[in-house]
């Protein structure tokens, strides 16, 4: 039987809340505060928990899903929840309806995801080439911004130096949302040419041009129920720009050589190398749209700016790049890989994956660090 736990100061509500849902036939565990201590006895076999004092949780004081009841309703109160981890805001004063619904459509989507929690099906989900590698404070930070934005549907800007790992972030953030079991339909904006962006992102009827041979459906349309990651919108012509500020503001696209609006329930997650900023004021890039897709920026650091994840990058990827090639994992020298710390790695964590790869071929077990003093001369 399914167990939730009901947390609030109020005597009252606690017994109308378990009354309630025990005659929905769930078991409740009622409490008054969230204990001081670090003892978990009350969370045992929970699978869901209703706060009525959401403003008292701190953030990953579950490892499963919770419902806020909050008498706040403005648009930055309710992010602000979500950005501390609740799965659903319910308002007070609460109606029995809008409470059960959440508490249905809560638990499904666990079940539907595989059993357990979201966090832990996303775990699940998530595989070892998708992981954020590294423990220094800047990935730290950043490993936390995602697991607090990635179960809202705000949209996010992921911003950073090329090789970076801003498709990690984004693909993160998607394994760790709601939308989990939905598509994550990748547009590399600057690899489209400015006359079939449109088309790409919004399909097109057959007959609507030259070689419109068939109907197509778009992007946007791909995404419907996940998340569409736009990499690189920097470079997306200001013609395109427009139409996703529609699509963003109405939900709604229309397909090229169709007058029908299309409803799409899609998240954005949108990527840059560039200073938007900047190109807003260069006439370049639409302040609107840069607002609409920056409700939550997230920046990647530069590797300059973390080597303390070095060693383990390498370790990742030696292991990785072993795998792929179905050889014995390699180990590397302290003194080689000391060499590498040392390196500028202008490319970022790109350019650790293909100086391991390199070193996997030519390099012998363990690799030595005259090794990589030969091999590394070739990416400078």
């Amino acid at each position: 039987m399914t167990k939730i736990l009901v947390v609030d100061r109020v005597r009252g509500v606690r017994n109308s809340l378990g009354e309630l849902l025990e005659h929905e036939g769930y078991t409740v565990v009622a409490l008054e505060a969230l204990p001081e201590s670090a003892d978990t006895q009350p969370f045992e076999g929970v699978s869901l928990a209703i706060c009525g004092q959401p403003d008292q949780v701190k953030p990953d004081a579950f490892d499963f899903p919770w419902i806020a009841l909050s008498d706040e309703r403005s648009f930055d109160s309710v992010v602000s929840l979500f950005r501390r981890g609740a799965t659903d805001v319910v308002p007070k004063p609460v109606a029995v309806g809008t409470l059960l619904a959440s508490v249905r459509d809560v638990l499904q989507r666990c079940e539907q995801a595989g059993g357990g929690t979201p966090r832990r099906c996303a775990r699940k989900k998530s595989c070892q080439k998708y992981r954020i590698v590294g423990d220094s404070p800047r990935t730290q930070r950043l490993r936390m911004a995602i697991g607090k934005v990635a179960p809202t549907d705000a949209r996010v800007l992921i911003i950073g130096e090329n090789g970076t790992g801003k498709e990690l972030v984004a693909r993160q953030i998607h394994l760790q949302s709601r939308r989990a079991d939905g598509p994550l339909v990748e547009v590399n904006c600057a690899a489209i040419p400015s006359e079939l962006i449109e088309s790409e992102l919004f399909g097109h009827e057959k007959g609507a041009f030259t070689s419109a041979v068939r109907q197509r459906k778009g992007k946007f349309e791909q995404a419907i129920g996940g998340t569409l990651f736009l990499d690189e919108i920097g470079d997306m012509s200001m013609a395109a720009q427009a139409k996703v500020l529609r699509a963003l503001q109405e939900r709604k696209i229309t397909r090229v050589g169709s007058d029908k609006d299309i409803d799409v329930d899609v998240r954005v997650v949108a990527a840059t190398n560039k200073n938007l900023v900047a190109e807003i004021a260069r006439g370049n890039f639409r302040e609107d749209l840069y607002h609409r897709l920056s409700v939550i920026v997230l920046e990647v650091p530069p590797l300059s700016e973390r080597k303390e994840d070095i060693p383990q990058l390498v370790d990742y990827f030696l292991k990785d790049v072993c795998d792929e090639y179905h050889m014995p994992t390699k180990t590397i020298e302290p003194s080689a890989l000391k060499e590498l710390e040392g390196m500028e790695w202008k490319g970022n964590v790109r350019e650790v994956h293909n100086i391991v790869e390199c070193l996997v071929v030519l390099g012998g077990d363990p690799i030595t660090r005259d090794e990589v003093l030969a091999n590394v001369s070739n990416f400078y």
